[in-house]
């Protein structure tokens, strides 16, 4: 039997707006087998989104459970989350998330520091060693100003998998970039998920960028409708380390749920970067 390295039950999530409550997420059940590259589908307010944000522990759930590698963790407490998230989770944004007042490396430095994992010298040469394995180690001393989006994707990559994590979320990581930016992208996380086994989740509306990936879990209005395997590309046949998700039943849609705003917080440049 795999392990599962998602497992919700459940799961929901509600903003309070004022007097008003805006339903996200409703009654999520789904197990997630370590290794999987998923794609979370779905129209601009469907909740992939918000359901990326509590497998990422950045926000925590209004009802139901989840359980990360057999721990539950819904119910722990900010700094218990925070210390689970940086040793566990590898984030890539939509608008990248870098320092800008810190080179490449530094940025990927960054990831090991805060944690202390390591001696200076030896945070130095992985977080070169994993600018290197993405292609851009010659751009090791340039800030994110002075590069292109695809480099600073793949800056951003290194970042979340210098610290070896057993899962990488994707928010819209191809949203900005080009066609051929988008393709090398993908071909990264994917070659990550076969070298590594490091379990792949994108959130995407993009069904190209979702071509890259194993599996679908497609999302309408808060609710899972359905789960689907995703056709293999001509161009790439296998995809190593994914495993199947059990189909679930298509759930009725609810009513339409508006897209849901950020709550308010003061700035967090660590949580902003998903550290």
């Amino acid at each position: 039997m795999s392990t599962q390295i998602f497992q919700t039950s459940g799961l929901s999530k509600s903003f309070q707006l004022g007097a008003k409550t805006l339903t996200a997420l409703t009654d999520v059940t789904v197990d997630i087998p370590q290794g999987t590259c998923l794609a979370l589908r779905g129209p601009s307010g469907s909740g992939k989104t918000t359901l990326l944000n509590l497998l990422g522990l950045i926000e925590k759930p209004s009802a139901g459970s989840l359980k990360l590698l057999g721990q539950t963790v819904s119910t722990l407490g900010e700094a218990e989350l925070t210390r689970i998230r940086r040793r566990s989770i590898g984030f890539i944004f939509q608008n990248f998330n870098l320092m800008p007042m810190l080179t490449a490396l530094e940025n990927v430095e960054y990831a090991l520091l805060i944690e202390r994992a390591a001696s200076r010298a030896e945070i130095r040469k992985r977080a070169m060693n994993a600018l290197d394995r993405l292609g851009i180690a010659a751009c090791a001393d340039q800030k994110p100003a002075q590069l292109s989006g695809g480099q600073r994707q793949r800056v951003a990559i290194a970042r979340a998998v210098v610290k070896q994590p057993a899962v990488i979320l994707g928010d819209e990581p191809t949203a900005n970039l080009d066609s051929v930016n988008s393709r090398e992208v993908m071909q990264v996380l994917r070659g990550l998920n076969r070298e590594f086994g490091t379990t792949v989740i994108v959130a995407t509306h993009d069904a190209e960028t979702a071509s890259y990936l194993g599996q679908e879990l497609r999302l309408m209005d808060g609710r899972v409708v359905g789960t689907f395997a995703i056709a293999p590309r001509a161009d790439d046949r296998v995809v190593a380390g994914a495993t199947a998700i059990p189909a679930a039943a298509p759930i009725p849609g609810a009513g339409a749920t508006p897209p849901i705003p950020a709550a308010p917080r003061a700035r967090d440049v660590s949580r902003e970067a998903g550290l």
